[in-house]
């Protein structure tokens, strides 16, 4: 018998952001062909740029630049990554973002190798992009790093982050992406953090980040769709990783994530042979094949 499963599916891309942070940095013109081809093959949410200290990511640098360069298009939601307030006020002057994206971890290890202080501070960082996105009139969602797991300390509990999806919705989050920064979860905590969830969190749209480290984010995907989720993050070739996490590269490539949904009889949205010539473009930029599959897999009927 086959679960219920959601009849279509959001992909949020975050290649030109999260998969190249880790990279040598590219041009800024490289970095918007990118992005508008992207948009072209039919992701509508994208994240683009983000607007951290460029000595810390130097990949990130030239953000304005960049975001001049995209031909933006009718019906696609671009968002740019904001630490705090003085980010999230230069991404309300650059002007033309759907959406703001803040971060905090749900342990308190991670978030000190990620940004240097307590999660305690960094709720105050959110709280301040949310204000900053509030009186711009732009929403503002909220990766939550680390939600599964943490090599660097103690792992947040399941009511730990459940507890810190609440404070997020609290402070007015229109969205929480629950990050599996370092590739520790599994299905069955998939679906243990999603029933806590569902039984104590109204009001906030919920998005999966996975990382494949471990060859687990197509099965935690899987969990997640079952528990009803309709929001996944993924970046285009399987590109990306954080840069203060050596070691635990591997996001959800963006093609195979749509290849998988829709084999499944999931919509999506977006076109294949656009997302894999786009996965190519990605490689060509990188200097390097790049971890995703549907580039070289046979046509149906082929093998």
């Amino acid at each position: 018998m086959r679960p219920a499963l959601p009849a279509s599916v959001v992909i949020r891309e975050v290649g030109p952001r999260d998969g190249l942070q880790a990279e040598a940095p590219l041009p800024p013109a490289s970095r918007a062909t990118l992005i508008d081809t992207l948009a072209d093959a039919g992701l509508r949410k994208i994240e683009v740029v983000s607007f951290v200290s460029e000595t810390r990511v130097p990949a990130m640098a030239g953000a304005g630049d960049v975001w001049s360069r995209v031909r933006t298009r009718d019906g696609v939601r671009y968002s740019a990554l904001v630490p705090n307030r003085r980010g999230a006020e230069a991404a309300v002057a650059a002007g033309g973002f759907g959406a703001l994206q803040a971060f905090v971890s749900a342990s308190d290890g991670y978030n000190r190798k990620n940004v240097g202080k307590g999660v305690e501070e960094s709720m105050g960082d959110v709280a301040d992009v949310i204000a900053v996105g509030s009186a711009a009139g732009i929403p503002v969602e909220v990766s939550l790093s680390a939600a599964f797991g943490d090599p660097y300390g103690d792992p947040a509990s399941t009511a730990e982050v459940v507890r810190a999806v609440e404070r997020l919705a609290e402070l007015g989050a229109a969205g929480v992406s629950l990050g599996d920064t370092t590739g520790m979860a599994t299905p069955t905590r998939v679906w243990d953090l999603l029933a806590a969830l569902a039984e104590r969190v109204t009001g906030v749209r919920l998005n999966l980040h996975f990382h494949d480290t471990r060859g687990t984010a197509m099965a935690n995907v899987l969990a997640a769709l079952q528990a009803g989720v309709g929001e996944f993050d993924a970046s285009i070739g399987g590109m990306g990783g954080s840069p203060f996490a050596p070691g635990v590269n591997g996001n959800v490539a963006t093609e195979d994530l749509a290849a998988m949904l829709l084999g499944m009889g999931i919509e999506v949205g977006v076109d294949l042979g656009k997302l894999a010539a786009a996965a190519r473009l990605a490689g060509e930029l990188v200097g390097r094949e790049l971890p995703g599959h549907l580039g070289r897999a046979p046509a149906e009927g082929e093998a």
